[in-house]
């Protein structure tokens, strides 16, 4: 896209692919699954328009990204080490300074474990099973996916429909958009983005020594009401009748917004990029 400036760097072992564009403080933007760096185009081009840095990565296992061949290299520790290192070598001159992070699905989880740890800087049967109905289409079935109401993959039908049906692309996402995702998943595969998934168990046990710590910085927080994740069992409960608030007090606010589903950030850019500015811009 105009005006981004891609490039490739070296990072905690790996060589990592990241997008970045504009001037001023920097604005760290993290992906989820399954999505890649251009899934922050709108917010790339809009916050890099109001005087920021913005800068996203493939995150190891995506994309332009290395994706190394052991599940036991996708941990949080691995993730959020490439995180630091990336900072550090795009950004040494704010080893002293706050970085603003934005997450997303994954991205999310990742940029809450980057507060958690460094709060001062702020193929398988699963794969076998979307080479059946190849993985660009897999991908794009995902990202179309607008039902709040968990998603089921069942063996030998992942989709629930005929391979040579049409996916029905959602408003937001152009046929443009659409071929980027395919393309590169087709040409990087899927195993290094469901490694995520199958290190939730090892997650848990390197971060047992922050069991109920606090994430102590400050932090805005907004979903759709047609996110699958907010009509999971208890979640409405933790938002909005305290636990959130318990367990990051600097909670600044937790926005649902109505009619919207999990791709919030590509579903309504503008309205999220005006979010992140105006939270930003108290901060500097």
């Amino acid at each position: 896209m105009e005006g981004i400036q891609h490039k490739t760097v070296s990072v905690n072992g790996i060589n990592m692919h990241i997008a970045e564009k504009g001037e001023g403080p920097l604005i760290l933007f993290l992906h989820g699954f399954p999505e890649l760096w251009y899934s922050w185009r709108n917010q790339i081009n809009g916050l890099a328009a109001l005087g920021y840095r913005a800068l996203a990565p493939d995150l190891r296992g995506y994309g332009g990204t290395d994706a190394p061949d052991s599940v036991a290299d996708y941990t949080c520790c691995h993730v959020v080490g490439d995180l630091i290192a990336l900072l550090d070598t795009v950004a040494p001159q704010e080893k002293e300074d706050k970085v603003f992070v934005v997450g997303h699905d994954w991205g999310a989880i990742i940029a809450w474990y980057l507060c958690l740890f460094r709060p001062d800087r702020e193929p398988g049967v699963m794969e076998a099973e979307f080479a059946e109905i190849g993985v660009g289409r897999a991908v794009l079935e995902l990202l179309s996916y607008r039902v709040p109401d968990p998603l089921y993959l069942p063996k030998g039908n992942l989709f629930g429909q005929p391979l040579d049906s049409p996916v029905n692309l959602p408003p937001w996402l152009s046929e443009k958009d659409a071929d980027y995702y395919a393309t590169q998943f087709q040409i990087t595969g899927i195993t290094g983005a469901l490694n995520y998934y199958r290190n939730f168990d090892r997650n848990w046990e390197l971060s047992a020594p922050w069991w109920k710590s606090q994430i102590k910085v400050p932090v805005k927080f907004a979903m759709g009401d047609l996110d699958l994740v907010y009509t999971m069992p208890g979640m409405k409960d933790y938002i909005h009748n305290g636990g959130f608030n318990r367990d990051v007090p600097f909670l600044e606010e937790a926005l649902v917004i109505n009619g919207v589903s999990h791709w919030i950030h590509q579903e309504i850019p503008d309205q999220i990029n005006q979010l992140l500015f105006d939270f930003f811009s108290k901060f500097h």
